[in-house]
């Protein structure tokens, strides 16, 4: 089974890059973040007729995940026991959407960004991987992974000049320390060994261009799941504002192959 994880920064924007990547690459299970957009906003019908099954949380034009599948969408669950709220009026953002699919759990998240240190939403992205992590152990006995935007670069190689980002959110020990959590319970960061270099790319400068990234697209699997994996890849393809229909996401798929 192929599984992908994608930050489309709008899937409504990205939708013929979508549909070519799923075929190009022949997809099983896509992981969306940042879709931007309501169910009913969003064109689904070209998916559909590929044969993919499709589950979307999505309230407005922020946040918004999604799970596309052609091997079994089933047992939808639209965010995590404790998941945190945020705003005013607090409420439960569109972060992380779950389903069966060919026997495997799989989770779409998209990690709060936290602004800035001193940002109130800084302090609700740390308690959110909290509560993920408090839920998220129920889940290690079973085939599972969580994949998506995880917004923390784990190691200064995640970051193409760690000094830049000295005063920034995403290398702070707090974040670093939250994501390290996981995998000091069990989970397997799987992409890594396979595929080390960056999966985003800001606009700004030509970053891409000058290969001036972070790495913040993860998978992380279960101990039994993390057994099955056979490879990794980051499409670089997909962010290159040469290749492909219309501009890119700033973000590149990460793509699992599991035996």
């Amino acid at each position: 089974m192929r599984i992908a994880t994608w930050n489309v920064n709008s899937l409504r924007s990205r939708i013929d890059r979508v549909e070519a990547f799923v075929q190009r690459h022949e997809i099983d299970v896509l992981a969306l973040q940042e879709t931007k957009a309501r169910e009913d906003q969003l064109p689904l019908m070209g998916l559909q007729a590929l044969g993919y099954d499709i589950a979307v949380a999505g309230t407005n034009q922020w946040n918004g995940v999604a799970l596309i599948s052609r091997v079994g969408l089933d047992d939808v669950e639209v965010g995590f026991p404790q998941q945190p709220p945020f705003g005013d009026p607090a409420a439960a953002e569109s972060r992380a959407i779950a389903a069966t699919c060919g026997g495997v759990r799989i989770w779409s998240l998209y990690i709060p960004n936290g602004r800035k240190p001193d940002d109130p939403h800084y302090v609700y992205k740390l308690d959110w991987l909290a509560r993920l992590r408090e839920s998220a152990d129920s889940w290690l006995d079973g085939q599972t992974a969580m994949v998506g935007d995880w917004n923390i670069c784990p190691t200064d190689d995640d970051v193409f000049d760690v000094k830049q980002f000295a005063k920034s959110t995403h290398v702070t020990p707090p974040e670093r320390a939250a994501f390290q959590g996981f995998l000091d319970d069990g989970w397997a960061e799987v992409t890594r060994a396979h595929a080390p270099g960056y999966t985003y790319w800001d606009y700004y400068r030509q970053r891409f261009e000058r290969d001036r990234g972070l790495k913040i697209d993860f998978v992380l699997a279960s101990p039994t799941l993390a057994s099955r994996v056979t490879g990794a890849f980051i499409d670089k393809d997909e962010r290159d504002p040469a290749q492909g229909t219309g501009s890119p996401s700033d973000h590149a798929p990460v793509v699992v192959d599991l035996s």
